[in-house]
């Protein structure tokens, strides 16, 4: 028989929570980096939520091509950021430590909080 633990049994009983956002131009070496947070975290039994997937943040930009004569003439550049969300509850001291001394990609974001 298993038991069903419902979101407001599990806000009662969590007094601690690592929320780490983690964010990335490529997708594949955010995914890759947000697998490596989470078995390191699985590794000393924490209780892991996520990777929750968040809005891509694209950021358009529009240049002429031309300076003076062709102003109808015009580029379209775009920068997409993937971002990620991981809830770890409970953090024991062990599970900072391995997560602080990992070693990720260039280009990969981390922001952790404490809530």
């Amino acid at each position: 028989m298993t038991k069903t633990v419902t979101k407001k049994a599990i806000d009662k009983e969590v007094t601690h929570k690592l929320r780490i956002r983690v964010r990335a131009y490529e997708s594949k070496i955010l995914d890759n980096s947000v697998k490596q947070i989470v078995d390191t975290a699985l590794r000393y039994d924490a209780t892991v939520l996520g990777p929750i997937p968040l809005p891509t943040e694209i950021k358009k930009y529009t240049v002429n091509r031309s300076t003076f004569v062709y102003k109808n003439a015009r580029e379209q550049f775009e920068m997409r950021v993937h971002k990620r969300l991981i809830d770890i509850l409970n953090p024991a001291a062990k599970v900072i430590e391995a997560l602080t001394n990992l070693s990720l990609p260039s280009g990969v974001n981390i922001d952790v909080k404490m809530v």
